[in-house]
């Protein structure tokens, strides 16, 4: 509190009424001048303090319904399970119940995925599918599909506990559409893991059903499980252990045939290709054997409108053409390997165009030698006639160097080569070609040497 002032010891004689009601108003107020912020300030303290109490209480209260939802979670999961494990009689309904009930729960989080396999569900669920109700079988194979997603430790889980097997028997026994569909999703989901590779593959029924359900076109959502089979297979291929496996179930034959007409699956199909001669002899030479095997992947090059399918098809070739004997090379060579690759290297994109280049480098040094494009031309007066016309070209461009006679003759070498290509496409058996996809093709690769003739010639 402020001292007041002293007024003993003043002299009247001096005290003049202006100072007097000065000195009575500072008498006045002395000693409380600082009441009313003290109030201000401790109104202001106590309002604080409430809210923190009422923010601490609030907070409490969230923590004592979360605890309380986590519990509820809990005993549903536990509940859940011990219906899977009950073993009496006559409960076979219920445990299909709670093998739909898995599958919800685990569709959407991570954490009851890994709860309910602490807790004992996949065993449980892996003996259901020893059930003839299509809908238990359905019901517990999308559960252990779900308990998989994003999970390492339960998809090995469920393998161990003898998933494989079960499913193999499943295939044996002919399964319905909708159970084949699932049997592919899980098998899809298994085979993510490094682990389950080699073990997936190496039962002698899995790779031959995942090859014939991505031929298959008859069954319920079939492009859905055509393209999981597929996927699967990409995985497995990715495990050289399987590289023998697959080729013996015929997988090569069937992944190039799928290059000529079903562009959804061709950069897929080519990834499985490019993991087989990667990995293993064996799928370099399946490739070697298989039937027009290096024109339909050079047709790729030139016919193809996806960049990713191009620098697939082109590493498959640049193994090939460094892994493989001279026989290898030379077919390259005569399928019209050398024109398509300048194309790519035009026109490709980056890795496409690295790619070509490796290859023309492979292809030039085979033999200490230049090697040429020597396509068959049906005989040898055409081929006669052709080198005439182009000794008279020649002779016509005296005047342009030698470089580019040389682009301008492999320019033409690949028109030409592309109409062979649109002729022998016409002579595929029709479920190999459509009409629709084949246009699209032919229209494809005649703008494709087009524009590549405009810049040569500009």
């Amino acid at each position: 509190m402020a001292k007041c002032e002293v007024l003993t010891g003043a002299r009247w004689s001096v005290f003049s009424a202006a100072g007097f009601r000065r000195r009575l108003l500072e008498a006045m107020l002395c000693g409380v001048s600082n009441h009313p912020r003290r109030q201000i300030v401790e109104r202001r303290s106590d309002r604080l303090a409430d809210l923190l109490l009422a923010e601490a209480r609030d907070l409490r209260s969230r923590e004592v319904a979360e605890k309380r939802r986590k519990m509820e979670a809990f005993e549903e999961l536990q509940s859940v399970v011990r219906r899977l494990q009950d073993t009496e009689e006559g409960i076979h309904r219920r445990r299909a119940e709670a093998a739909s009930e898995v599958r919800r729960l685990a569709k959407d989080s991570p954490d009851f995925r890994q709860s309910l396999a602490l807790l004992g569900a996949i065993p449980p669920l892996v003996a259901l599918l020893d059930s003839d109700d299509s809908d238990s079988l359905i019901s517990a194979l999308y559960a252990l599909l779900n308990l998989g997603i994003g999970n390492e430790a339960n998809k090995s889980a469920i393998v161990a506990a003898g998933a494989i097997q079960k499913m193999v028997s499943l295939i044996k026994s002919g399964p319905t559409p909708a159970v084949e569909a699932a049997i592919i999703a899980n098998f899809l989901g298994l085979s993510a893991l490094d682990a389950n590779k080699p073990i997936i593959g190496a039962s002698s029924d899995v790779i031959p059903f995942l090859l014939n359900a991505f031929r298959s076109s008859n069954s319920i959502s079939s492009t859905q499980s055509q393209e999981d089979a597929l996927r699967a297979l990409y995985n497995l291929s990715i495990s050289p252990a399987n590289g023998v496996a697959l080729v013996d179930a015929g997988i090569v034959p069937c992944l190039l045939f799928a290059l000529v007409d079903d562009t959804e699956f061709s950069e897929r199909s080519l990834a499985v290709l490019s993991n087989l001669v990667a990995a293993s002899p064996e799928g370099r030479q399946a490739v070697s054997r298989a039937a027009d095997a290096f024109p339909m992947l050079i047709d790729v090059l030139n016919w193809s409108d996806f960049p990713r399918c191009q620098e697939k098809a082109a590493h498959i070739l640049m193994i090939m053409a460094h892994k493989s004997h001279g026989s290898e090379r030379a077919a390259m060579a005569a399928a019209g390997i050398t024109s398509a690759l300048l194309e790519l290297t035009l026109m490709g994109s980056t890795l496409a165009q690295k790619r070509a280049s490796l290859i023309l480098e492979i292809l030039r040094e085979d033999k200490g030698k230049q090697v040429v494009v020597s396509e068959p031309l049906g005989s040898c007066g055409a081929s006669a006639s052709s080198a005439a016309t182009e000794e008279e070209e020649e002779e016509e461009e005296e005047g342009v160097s030698a470089e580019m006679r040389a682009v301008r003759k492999l320019v033409k070498q690949s028109l030409q080569s592309n109409m062979r290509r649109i002729a022998r496409r016409a002579n595929f058996p029709p479920e190999f070609a459509p009409s629709d996809r084949f246009r699209q093709l032919t229209a494809s690769s005649t703008s494709k040497s087009l524009t590549l003739c405009k810049m040569v010639a500009g």
